[in-house]
This record gives structure tokens, C-alpha cells and sequence, in this order.
């Protein structure tokens, strides 16, 4: 009776043991898996040092250091494509007999997501978010008493719906939306008061006290275009260009607010880089000041292009 109940088992083994491997390899290719995502971390570390000694044409001994941090998260398939990153940078510039003073000072948040109708199409039905601050206070130097900037002070938030084209979306990407939300914070109590960042300042009376507070923050609804290119230039030499152009539709239509950035990144190796980049940002909601003919006391000179160089030479890990 044993011996019966085991020729089913002994056949069985015969037929499993028969079968070619590409039969079960089979099984686990039509096995379904979830989304793939690609993360990248990326952290850099740029130095600059200039040092004297007895030197006839005369100098300042300086150091300077800029931290950056870049992490993102990207998924596409066929019909979706979502991307996601932070960044964070932080400058700092030491003169000798001079105080330590902020170079540069970003966090930023961008997501973006984008769906195209069928496989062949590079064009997105695309929604994108935006939001970038400081993180700690800033100043017109030499004068540190007073802060001309705080976390969320300015923050700005951009958020709408539009449509989108890419071809390789990652590197080359157009969008336009008509219908944006950019929304100001300025969570600082003295800088609301001042009306900075184009808030509603407070009203004051005749003796400088506070009847109505300043605003916290500004809305604003309008049309958003923007631009990306990553290129490679030349063996171990890659270009970023990003370009924001944006209008609000009640505030002065047709007044548009750019930033504009363009970066060139050298390769020495896996871990040595150096970088040269320019910024330029134009927000008529910032306005500038100058001295008036009373002392100690300065006039509105309105909006005006800003600019900022950036050349380093550093390290870059990849993690």
C-alpha cells in the first residue's frame, strides 16, 4: 500500500525534473512590478582661499565656502512622468578684519507631474509646484542690526496647471501655464510692517505706531512660462539653463518676473569639479532703495535686475 501511494509522487518528480528551466524562468518574467523610481543624491563642497604676506600690491587675506545638497526622485512610464527634488545651499565669505558674511543661501522644493494621452506624443497635461525660502537672516552689510530678510521672509510658493513638451523631458522640457498662483510670505513682523517683498506695509500714524498691520502675505494669479536645457558642451563640461517668465493678470499685466540661471559644471574627475554659473532675477515686487538728501534716511529707486556670479572649485559626491 506504501509503495502505490508513492508512484504518483515518483512521477511527479520525474515530470518536474524533465521540464526545461526557461519554463519557470517564464513565470517570473510575467511576474507584474510596481513603479520603478530613480533617486539621486548628490553633495558638493566649493572652497576659495587667498592668503598674503608681504605682498607689494597690497590684499586681504579671505576664505570662502559654499555647501550644497541636491536629492530627487523621478518616475516615467509611458504615460506619466513625475519629478521631484530639494535643494539646499549655504555660502559663507570670511575677509580678514572684516565679520563673517553669507554668500548664498537657498532651500528649495520642486515637484512636477505630467501625463500625455498615448506613447508617441512628447506632450504633458502638466501640473507643477514650486517653493523656495532662506534659512537664516540677511543682511546689507556692514550693518548686521538689521535684517533685511528671514526664513520665510520672503517665501514664495508657485503652483498652476498647463501643458507641457519634452522629448526627453529630464533634459529638455517647455511649459506654459495660464493659470498660476504665486503667493508671497513674508512671516517677519517688522519686514510686513515695511511692506518688503510687495506685502501691504502697515498703517502707521503721525507718531511712526502701528494702526493696521502689515500683511503676511501677497497673492497673486497670472501666466507662468518656463524652460529647462541640460546639455553636454564638450567631454567632462555639462550646461544647465533654467528660465522662469511670469505676469499677473490684475498687478500691471505684462510686467514680467524672470530668473534666470545658467551653470557650467567641469569635470576633473569622479570627485573633483569646479563650476561657473550666473543668476539674474528681475521682481518688480522688490524694490530698491537709495540715499535721500535727508541723512539718514533713503527713497524708493523701484525694481532693478539682480545678478549673482558664482565660480568654485570643489568636490562632489554621489550617493
Amino acid at each position: 500500500m506504501k509503495n502505490v501511494l508513492l508512484v504518483p509522487f515518483c512521477l511527479l518528480f520525474q515530470f518536474i525534473s524533465a521540464q526545461p528551466d526557461s519554463l519557470f524562468l517564464q513565470k517570473k518574467e510575467t511576474k507584474q512590478e510596481g513603479p520603478q523610481w530613480v533617486q539621486k543624491n548628490k553633495a558638493t563642497v566649493d572652497l576659495s582661499q587667498v592668503a598674503f604676506s608681504n605682498w607689494n600690491s597690497g590684499g586681504s587675506n579671505s576664505i570662502s565656502g559654499l555647501l550644497g545638497a541636491v536629492s530627487s526622485a523621478n518616475y516615467t512610464d509611458k504615460y506619466f512622468a513625475w519629478r521631484n527634488d530639494i535643494s539646499v545651499r549655504y555660502g559663507i565669505n570670511k575677509q580678514q578684519d572684516r565679520e563673517l558674511r553669507k554668500t548664498d543661501d537657498l532651500f528649495e522644493i520642486n515637484s512636477d507631474i505630467g501625463y500625455k494621452p498615448d506613447e508617441v506624443s512628447n506632450w504633458f497635461y502638466s501640473a507643477k509646484l514650486n517653493f523656495k525660502t532662506q534659512l537664516t537672516n540677511g543682511y546689507s552689510y556692514p550693518n548686521k542690526e538689521v535684517p533685511i530678510s528671514r526664513l520665510m521672509a520672503p517665501g514664495y510658493l508657485f503652483f498652476g496647471g498647463g501643458m507641457e513638451y519634452g522629448k526627453n523631458i529630464e533634459k529638455l522640457a517647455f511649459y506654459f501655464s495660464p493659470v498660476t498662483l504665486k503667493a508671497t510670505f513674508v512671516l517677519d513682523e517688522d519686514l510686513a510692517n515695511a511692506g518688503s517683498f510687495g506685502v501691504t506695509p502697515a498703517v502707521l500714524d503721525e507718531d511712526g505706531n502701528v494702526l493696521v498691520p502689515g500683511e503676511h502675505l501677497r497673492k497673486e494669479l497670472g501666466i507662468l512660462m518656463t524652460n529647462s536645457y541640460e546639455m553636454q558642451v564638450a567631454e567632462n563640461i555639462n550646461l544647465k539653463h533654467k528660465v522662469s517668465l511670469y505676469s499677473d493678470y490684475v498687478n500691471n499685466f505684462g510686467n514680467v518676473d524672470l530668473d534666470w540661471s545658467i551653470d557650467f559644471d567641469f569635470k576633473v574627475n569622479n570627485f573633483m569639479r569646479a563650476t561657473f554659473g550666473s543668476h539674474f532675477i528681475y521682481d518688480d515686487d522688490v524694490k530698491t532703495t537709495e540715499p535721500s538728501e535727508i541723512e539718514g534716511e533713503f527713497d524708493e529707486a523701484g525694481a532693478k535686475l539682480q545678478w549673482k556670479q558664482i565660480l568654485g572649485i570643489g568636490f562632489a559626491v554621489d550617493f
